[in-house]
């Protein structure tokens, strides 16, 4: 008798469409947070490989924070119409016109999304909220369970974690709360650019070594812009880089790379001994609690 072995990709993504297909039967309205960063396009592709033949049950849900990467707001577009899905957006310049949020002396918005997000997730009652989040990536998300709950008022309490014995997930939440769901937790970066490989799944052209004007703060490579960047004792300069990660361009740094295909960025990942986030986010250098306070107040 032959016995079938999966690969370790094999069995990441049934977990994750395992997850997905709970969601659906478990909740009313759920939605996927959607940024055009590597994590959320390949939960996307996970999502669309677990209900094929049939469209996607969840709309999309992306926080602008108005100093997004082009290259990723133009193919977060692109997707959007190519798979007919509903986008919402939360505009954190819109907060910023009407007064609601300042802007901070850094430029930064990452810190200044929780509200948009949270108050959108209330405002459309999501009810389940998928998140790119894996465990490798930072030691306050390596705390959190697949499914995590929030309260009323979006804010995250490690003591109120559930068990997840034999990939048992309690999505049991009290009307105003909601779930966030991590169907990456288990995946690694480096599983998620193999799989891209694996599945020929497309990403914004910054994630690839590229010629661009760059100026270093704080040790990070940061691209110029309308932002606040750069300082006048800031040189801009133009080097062949490459991001790790995507986010906001205030925080976000490049990284000095040569990896200008896949199989160069899966060579220059294993290789690496820091995680993206501790390389290239210099929200997450704030304090040394940064992520986890954020998270307690409702962001990822």
């Amino acid at each position: 008798m032959t016995v079938s072995v999966l690969s370790h990709l094999d069995a990441l993504e049934s977990e994750s469409v395992h997850i997905f297909r709970e969601v659906a039967g478990e909740f009313e309205r759920p939605v996927i947070l959607f940024s055009g960063g590597k994590d959320s396009i390949v939960m996307l592709h996970l999502a669309l490989k677990a209900f094929t033949p049939a469209a996607i049950p969840f709309s999309l849900l992306h926080v602008d924070t108005g100093h997004n990467f082009p290259e990723v707001i133009d193919y977060r577009d692109r997707v959007v119409g190519a798979h007919g899905l509903r986008l919402h957006v939360a505009s954190v310049q819109d907060y910023i016109d009407r007064g609601v949020l300042r802007e901070r002396p850094d430029g930064t918005r990452n810190p200044l999304q929780t509200r948009p997000l949270t108050e959108r997730i209330q405002s459309e009652k999501f009810d389940a909220v998928f998140g790119g989040g894996r465990r490798d990536e930072e030691k306050a998300r390596a705390k959190e369970r697949v499914f995590s709950l929030r309260d009323e008022f979006s804010q995250w309490d490690p003591r109120r974690q559930r068990p997840e014995l034999w990939n048992l997930y309690n999505g049991r939440h009290a009307p105003g709360e909601h779930v966030r769901v991590f169907p990456l937790s288990n995946w690694t970066e480096l599983d998620v650019w193999q799989y891209m490989a694996r599945e020929h799944i497309e990403l914004p052209n910054i994630y690839y070594a590229h010629q661009r004007e760059v100026f270093r703060r704080n040790g990070m490579w940061l691209t110029a812009g309308d932002w606040g960047g750069p300082r006048e004792h800031e040189v801009v300069e133009k080097r062949q880089v490459r991001y790790r990660t995507v986010g906001d361009m205030s925080c976000t740094g490049a990284v000095d790379s040569e990896a200008d295909t896949i199989e160069k960025v899966i060579d220059e990942i294993a290789a690496s001994r820091l995680t993206e986030r501790g390389a290239t986010r210099a929200d997450d250098k704030m304090s040394e609690a940064a992520m986890e306070d954020r998270k307690r107040e409702g962001y990822f």
